[in-house]
């Protein structure tokens, strides 16, 4: 059966670029995970929380959310609306940043994958 297998993965060395990125994406997506992020919505508004998952619809969970109005000023937005769990629909995300300090704040998350 061990031979068998050997054979199956054998012609599908053709396709390892293509399997290398996807596990790079992969673990860039991973290493995102639990990190601040801040993604601006079709309709002007913000949403700050932790990155929980995607799909492949690009649609964002994020966990412990806060939701900012449009405003010219990214300081002068006044009081955020608390969402707590809030999903994305991927059709609605202009722009994902994430979040300066939670880059140092944790560090480890990605670093074991």
């Amino acid at each position: 059966m061990a031979a068998t297998m050997i054979e199956e993965n054998g012609p599908s060395s053709h396709e390892q670029p293509e399997l290398s990125s996807s596990s790079q994406a992969r673990q860039k997506l991973e290493g995102l995970l639990n990190k601040n992020m801040r993604i601006r919505m079709t309709d002007g508004r913000t949403l700050v929380g932790l990155f929980l998952c995607t799909d492949r619809d690009c649609n964002v969970i994020l966990g412990s959310a806060q939701e900012f109005l449009k405003s010219t000023d990214m300081f002068s937005q006044g009081e955020p609306r608390v969402l707590g769990l809030a999903m994305i629909p991927g059709h609605h995300v202009v722009s994902i940043e994430v979040e300066a300090d939670s880059l140092d704040d944790t560090q480890g998350f990605g670093a074991s994958h």
